[in-house]
């Protein structure tokens, strides 16, 4: 008798649970106070991956696994321009986008023999979704969509010519892992691996392909992303061409905002296509994962890359569909763009050490 590997999956967890000798963490403490503007998520087997009515799934995020993860603290929002800048004002803290680009290091990350460019546009900066691009059929290529812009930063996301003015409770973007983990050692906080994120990202709810449940046609009114024929015309049914502030949608079932749009948020995990069969291997449930011990990519070998989830107010269902819980993608660690953030962790480890 032939048993698909979702069924599997679930059936190691009921059987693994079961010999689990150290009980999973699954209720927040008595003795343990909410942190402010975070919510506790609470501990939980489940499986990892590719859900099985998920009929968008990718192969990289098959096969489906067994997890087990403790129960932690998650901030409610993605960390804000506002946060951000209280950081930047107490450290002085300088972002990978505003430094000087230095040839002899930037090279490392490209292919041997790559050609030096014109000091010129050796600037800092950052990548911008380009507004203006029309006519895309080949999406194998998306530098048709993307620019990069000198001067682009978290002050000034389209370049010099703009700011952040208004929006102190938009997404702060533009940040590098590097960036984020800056912050997250001054806030006494720490990124989310994969397995943590997809846990909160459900909620309450049992294996969803969304944060809201199954129902794609609530897309537009649960996440902002973009409607229409990405990236040619978006028709902005959702009421937004692009980021928008924090809460303009309504929470999930834990009370955490923008899990699915909006930008795209780092985990702590290496990006290893590997990873995943290696835990399925193993024919056990993992005890929260910590993501694989190296960076592997074979179609971007050059770059050390960290697993990014969520989606951003670009996904669309015709092109990623990455506002599903399972999607993710590899973000290179000295990379920044506009639709790229993060939002932090804290763990009962880490409050008992403070």
């Amino acid at each position: 008798m032939k048993i698909n590997k979702w069924i599997f999956g679930v059936l190691l967890i009921v059987i693994n649970a079961c010999n689990n000798k150290e009980q999973l963490v699954k209720e927040q403490p008595e003795d343990v106070a909410t942190p402010p503007n975070m919510v506790w998520i609470p501990g939980d087997s489940f499986t990892q991956g590719a859900k099985e009515n998920d009929r968008l799934a990718l192969e990289h995020e098959k096969p489906a696994h067994s997890v087990a993860v403790d129960g932690f603290f998650m901030d409610i929002t993605e960390v804000t321009n506002a946060s951000f800048k209280k950081f930047v004002d107490e450290t002085h803290y300088v972002t990978t986008a505003e430094r000087p680009i230095i040839w002899e290091e930037f090279k490392k990350s490209l292919p041997e023999g790559t050609p030096k460019p014109a000091d010129s546009l050796l600037q800092p900066g950052s990548l911008v979704f380009n507004e203006k691009v029309k006519n895309v059929t080949n999406y194998t290529d998306f530098r048709q969509w993307w620019k990069w812009v000198k001067g682009a930063n978290w002050r000034h996301p389209e370049g010099d010519n703009s700011d952040i003015i208004g929006k102190e409770n938009y997404p702060v973007v533009h940040i590098s892992y590097e960036d984020a983990q800056a912050y997250c050692k001054w806030a006494k906080r720490r990124l989310p691996t994969e397995a943590e994120w997809e846990l909160a990202a459900m909620g309450n709810l049992k294996n969803p392909v969304y944060s809201w449940g199954d129902d794609a046609s609530k897309t537009d009114k649960e996440a902002n992303t973009w409607q229409g024929d990405f990236p040619n015309y978006n028709s902005k049914s959702d009421g937004y061409s692009a980021l928008a502030a924090v809460k303009s949608f309504v929470p999930n079932s834990l009370g955490i905002y923008d899990i699915a749009g909006n930008v795209w948020e780092y985990t702590q995990d290496w990006y290893n296509v590997n990873y995943y069969q290696e835990l399925f291997s193993k024919g056990e449930t993992t005890r929260n994962p910590q993501g694989a011990n190296e960076a592997w990519n074979p179609a971007n070998q050059y770059e050390k890359e960290r697993i990014i989830k969520g989606g951003s107010f670009l996904c669309n269902e015709s092109y990623c569909s990455s506002f599903r819980i399972s999607a993710r993608m590899g973000m290179a660690e000295g990379s920044s763009s506009n639709h790229v953030g993060f939002r932090t962790v804290v763990d009962l480890k880490m409050l008992q050490k403070d």
